[in-house]
């Protein structure tokens, strides 16, 4: 009977501070002498509970604001690389000099171990190199790529083996994540890494589409 009463005023009293928050004002030497249990260590005093609980939402927001801070740092990094980027490639003279140069930045700028450019159509001018492909648009090797291609967004992870192994061929175990552009009648132009958290899928594309953006349409200033 006893502890069933002690319950029910517990109970009792609990629901009658959380409809008078302020009580403990007109006592403030309640406040200190409370005690509030804790998951580890002692026991601690009301007030010095609440300002643990305050300091440790405060070193939460403090770790939030520098993870926010980061990432513009990050973003505006990306952006004035991508601006470079667009204004490097419309001041090329042919398109030749435009696919070098797209391959050159992302290598230099964009942390890319291996790029590789795959044109559906050949581009005069253009010397044989390691990093390029010629590969007609309805060539059955660029099957993996229909879906991407048709969709026309950024992929970035671990590519599908069918994928990787076109791509890079025989080094093609070097790279651990890639960030892929799909450009629908131009081109497939991937960026690979060695390192497997470097693109990962869920990272945010819009850069990456900029840049995809830029090179096609610097491209298309020298269709015939």
């Amino acid at each position: 009977m006893s502890e069933t009463a002690d319950k029910l005023g517990a109970h009792e009293v609990a629901a009658w501070l959380r409809l008078h928050p302020k009580f403990l004002q007109q006592f403030p030497d309640l406040a200190i002498s409370m005690v509030v249990p804790r998951e580890e260590g002692p026991a601690a005093s009301l007030a010095s509970y609440q300002l643990e609980v305050l300091r440790d939402k405060n070193r939460e927001l403090t770790r939030r604001l520098h993870d926010l801070y980061a990432i513009a740092q990050e973003n505006e990094r990306l952006a004035v690389q991508t601006q470079q980027l667009t204004l490097n490639l419309l001041r090329q003279d042919s398109a030749a000099a435009t696919v070098r140069a797209m391959a050159a930045r992302l290598s230099e700028d964009f942390n890319g171990d291996l790029v590789r450019v795959v044109l559906f159509e050949p581009v005069d001018g253009l010397d044989d190199a390691d990093w390029l492909q010629v590969i007609a648009r309805d060539d059955g090797v660029l099957a993996p790529f229909r879906d991407c291609l048709a969709e026309g967004e950024p992929l970035c992870g671990r590519l599908h083996p069918d994928k990787q192994a076109l791509l890079y061929g025989p080094r093609e175990d070097e790279v651990q994540s890639t960030a892929l552009l799909p450009l629908e009648g131009t081109c497939l132009v991937a960026v690979g890494s060695r390192d497997p958290n470097r693109f990962y899928p869920g990272m945010g594309t819009l850069f990456l589409r900029m840049m995809g953006e830029a090179f096609a349409t610097a491209l298309r200033r020298f269709d015939a």
